[in-house]
């Protein structure tokens, strides 16, 4: 069953139509997994082989993947039948034929040769070749880049779909506590994951977690000084500063939480610098409210970390949402410098404040949604420096 109501999907898939009908498109081609599942609940890990999701003006929208994965329609959507269309084992991972030959197929048969078809030209899931063989079997249709039209119709949430957000918070505050709990010196980041996994997983008494779009990040020591290192079986050393870049996800939803550890005593530098950049997110988050433009957003934390001769050269900011591996957001608003993207009610927006160092490195983040007149932090969760005083023997 879908996650929302039909009414919930119908109402998607009409912003949808009229963003269509604003680029003169017949036909939409839904290449990304995290589209498929906002506009019809749809939900499997078959984005590595090709599949689309077809909109049109006058009928429900059609899925068109791998036979063996066309079960999962059925399992997690709305859609009938009718509405499942499959092309077979021969074509997979098969030299000299590719599944789109199939489907380009299938869309002749809805008579779409000589239409206006748009296509989403920046997704990890919809390949150079998915396009050329859809393209080559289409010849006279017209094909349009319409990237992002179903990233921009979902960017402002339904008040079912923040609340999903809000379950998801609780889960990564739990996944967050289970880290607090059991890191210290001694520890090894692979050990520690594999807790901090678990609990995302399994979640609370009320519900379960997914598996979170983004990896989980440990930034330990040297591995600080960037933003996005992998774990490894190194241990924790006693003086490490620590970030920890979790998320909870739920029905596909996610959020994300950061935050700081200080194993046994660290610089002073490190401490001032939470100091301010907590700060700097008090500041952010009084900024926050419909009306207002990403960029006055950024300049809010600009300003504090001019005030304290700081530099953070990357955005603060972006949209979340409904996602699958590799990536949560959903590559539409971004809180960054002179960005116009004007901010409204019931926009979600990881804010992500990082400050990496020669040496060392910080994060804080919150999931947060624009209400009527403000902000609500989704996440709640300790937000100053964490410190770890006892050492394992």
């Amino acid at each position: 069953m879908p996650p929302f109501s039909r009414d919930e999907y119908q109402t998607r898939l009409q912003t949808v139509r009229t963003g269509m009908a604003k680029n003169n498109l017949d036909a939409l081609v839904i290449g990304d997994p995290a589209n498929m599942n906002w506009l019809t609940g749809f939900d499997a890990w078959s984005f590595y082989v090709p599949q689309i999701m077809l909109v049109q003006h006058d009928q429900e929208p059609i899925w068109m993947g791998r036979k063996m994965d066309a079960g999962a329609v059925a399992l997690t959507t709305y859609l009938e039948a009718h509405c499942v269309m499959p092309y077979g084992e021969d074509y997979v991972q098969r030299e000299g034929v590719h599944p789109s030959e199939v489907i380009a197929g299938f869309l002749r048969d809805l008579n779409l040769n000589g239409k206006r078809i748009g296509y989403e030209s920046d997704t990890y899931f919809f390949s150079p070749r998915s396009l050329g063989c859809l393209q080559k079997g289409l010849n006279e249709a017209q094909w349009i880049d319409a990237d992002l039209l179903v990233n921009w119709s979902r960017v402002i949430k339904s008040d079912a779909e923040i609340e999903v957000m809000r379950q998801a918070s609780r889960l990564v505050e739990g996944a967050m506590a289970v880290a607090y709990e059991n890191i210290a010196p001694g520890v090894r980041q692979c050990d520690l994951m594999s807790k901090i996994v678990a609990a995302q997983i399994q979640g609370n008494d009320q519900f379960g977690g997914d598996l979170t779009a983004l990896s989980p990040l440990i930034l330990a020591g040297k591995a600080a000084t960037t933003a996005h290192p992998m774990w490894t079986d190194e241990t924790f050393v006693d003086g490490q500063t620590v970030a920890l870049e979790l998320g909870g996800t739920r029905k596909r939803y996610n959020a994300g939480l950061a935050r700081t550890v200080q194993l046994g005593a660290g610089p002073k530098k490190v401490f001032e610098t939470a100091d301010a950049v907590c700060e700097g997110l008090d500041a952010v988050l009084d900024v926050i409210k419909p009306g207002v433009l990403a960029g006055d957003v950024h300049r809010a934390w600009q300003t504090v970390l001019d005030k304290y001769g700081l530099v953070k050269d990357s955005r603060i900011g972006y949209s979340i949402g409904v996602g699958y591996s590799p990536d949560w957001g959903e590559h539409t608003v971004s809180l960054r410098a002179d960005e116009k993207t004007v901010l409204e009610k019931n926009m979600v927006l990881h804010v992500m404040l990082g400050m990496w160092l020669d040496d060392w490195g910080m994060e804080i983040s919150e999931t947060v949604a624009v209400t009527d007149t403000a902000v609500e932090c989704l996440t709640q969760f300790p937000r100053g420096v964490h410190v770890v005083d006892h050492l394992m023997g």
